[in-house]
This record gives structure tokens, sequence and C-alpha cells, in this order.
């Protein structure tokens, strides 16, 4: 019973550390900015889509991540400017979005239909990656991976094992239920809200990719600049 305690800890210990990084809200609010033309079903697709993204992600961080960043010479600087980047190329495309013609009430059957073949997947970029599963979230789990290793916390081997997917599925499972709530409030903000939310989250999302540059560069100089 004891080692059943020990799991519930490990993953409530995972999900605060995890949670503040991954910050479903944040993506929520993207989602709605993102899809405004997009339907019901769409959007829960997505919101699908994303989850079961986020959980690969960081499976894969924990498991194999200090492996493909060493393999690829990648560093957690230069993974936090990457993401950085596309975070602020995102937020730049948000607020300055390309206008459209408007479109005649003959023409709304057929575009509706067009829609649903040529919507845009956003699940992965931006939903999953860099959203939730950015850069800090990246860098945490393949941080913590190596002190789960060494097993500080004196936790059972077995809740070792189970924890880390059992957290990142908990992850996945809050992660689902925040952007299925999106089409809720879609119905209740409109058209005009979702289009000033849209454009918020556009400049947001230019100050963090700006703050993940920053910051990638400041760990990048006290990383490799000697400090006399």
């Amino acid at each position: 019973m004891s080692t059943i305690l020990q799991l519930f800890q490990a993953i409530g210990l995972g999900l605060v550390l995890l949670l503040p990084l991954a910050n479903p809200l944040t993506t929520v609010a993207l989602l709605l900015g993102l899809s405004g033309n997009m339907t019901s079903e769409e959007r829960n697709k997505q919101s699908l889509m994303a989850s079961v993204y986020v959980f690969f992600i960081m499976t894969v961080a924990f498991y194999a991540g200090q492996l493909v960043m060493k393999t690829f010479g990648i560093s957690i600087p230069g993974l936090r400017i990457a993401g950085g980047l596309i975070v602020a190329f995102i937020g730049f495309r948000m607020l300055f979005p390309q206008q459209s013609a408007d479109e005649s009430p003959e023409m709304e059957t057929k575009t509706r239909e067009l829609r649903k073949k040529t919507s845009a997947n956003i699940a992965f970029v931006p939903l999953a990656m860099p959203s939730t599963a950015g850069p800090g979230t990246i860098a945490m789990i393949i941080s913590s991976a190596s002190s789960i290793k060494e097993n500080m916390l004196g936790f059972a081997h077995w809740v070792l094992v189970v924890a880390p997917v059992a957290t990142f599925f908990a992850v996945s499972i809050i992660l689902w239920a925040c952007l299925r709530s999106s089409t809720g409030i879609m119905k209740l903000v409109g058209k005009s809200g979702i289009e000033a939310i849209s454009r918020l989250m556009g400049f947001l999302l230019v100050c963090m990719g700006v703050q993940f540059i920053i910051n990638g560069i400041f760990e990048l100089i006290t990383t490799y600049v000697p400090v006399n």
C-alpha cells in the first residue's frame, strides 16, 4: 500500500513541475486564435491530436531526449532559441493576419466543404510544440530524467518506471479537457471576440518568443563564457 502512495506522490510531484511550464490555458487561448474558421468537429479533432502528440513528445524527451540532443549536437540554449523563433513567427502571423476577400452567401456551402479538406493542421505545431511541450518543458523533462535514474527521493523501482508515463498521460488528459472547452468559449465570445483574442495572443506569443530567445542567449553566455 505504501508503494501505491509513492506512485501518487510521484505523479503529483510531476504534475506540479510540468503543469506550470506546459500551461494548458495558454494553449486553449492559442487554439481559439487559430481555429476561428474551423468547425466544432475539426476543433475537437485538433484537440485530441494535440493531446496525443504532447504525450509522445514528453515520453520521447524523457527516455531519449539526452541521446537525441547529443547525437545532433543540440544544446538546451539552442533548443530555447529555436523554440523562441517558432513562437515569435507564429505570433507575428496572428498579430498581422492576411486579409481575405469577403465571401458571398452563395459560396458559404462550397467554402465550408473546402475548409474541411484544406483546414490547417495545428495540432503538432504550435499546439503540442512549442506551446505545451515547449523548450522549458522539454528541458525540465530531460534534466529530471537523470535525477529519477539516481532515485534521490527513494521511490520503489516500479514507481520510477510507471510514474513518468502516468504523469505525461495525466498532463495530456488535462490538456485535452481544457482544449475541448474551447468550443463552448467560441460560442460565447463569437467571431469578433475570437479575432480580438487572436490579435492579443499574437502579441503575447511574440513577447514569449522574444523572451525564450533572451533566456537562451543568456543561458548560452553563462554556460560557455568563462567567468573571471
